[in-house]
């Protein structure tokens, strides 16, 4: 059975990936996203494994959980070994999109529907490395010639 890491932040990014929970029971799957007090609650439903939240209000801190989130997003892909990783950002998600392409995992990024006119920072960043890259918006697809319009997740 294929691997595969499903990788989003927090909040609406995650509500997005969870739109695809009917993939999950297809794969041998781990889902992926910050630890907070919602997050948290959803580890009893899911197989799951939590990154640190960092709020950008303290910029040491930030930085701080940034690098501690990158080593633990290597440790992650290192033991689940995913022949896939499908990602609606944000920047845990890219970190696993790149972690995982540099390991060998194909890369399947899906750009938030909130972006209309052009793609976010980590959809931008992704889009160079994807092996699939879908948006929400025709517009967009019409924009990126690798941008395949899937039309909305929500």
């Amino acid at each position: 059975m294929k691997k595969v890491i499903f990788a989003a932040s927090s909040g609406g990014h995650l509500t997005e990936i969870l739109k695809l929970e009917k993939l999950f029971n297809e794969y041998d799957y781990l889902l992926v996203t910050e630890k907070t007090d919602v997050t948290d609650k959803l580890k009893d439903k899911y197989n799951m494994k939590f990154l640190k939240y960092g709020p950008c209000k303290n910029k040491l801190k930030y930085v701080l959980t940034i690098i501690y989130n990158l080593f633990l997003t290597i440790k992650i892909v290192l033991k689940f070994k995913p022949d896939t990783i499908v990602s609606t950002g944000a920047q845990i998600g890219g970190f696993f999109c790149y972690v995982g392409k540099f390991f060998g995992a194909k890369v399947i990024y899906i750009e938030t529907m909130a972006k209309i006119k052009e793609l976010s920072g980590t959809g931008n960043n992704v889009y160079k490395i994807a092996d699939k890259f879908y948006v929400q918006w025709e517009s967009l697809a019409k924009k990126y010639d690798k941008a395949e319009y899937i039309g909305r997740l929500i």
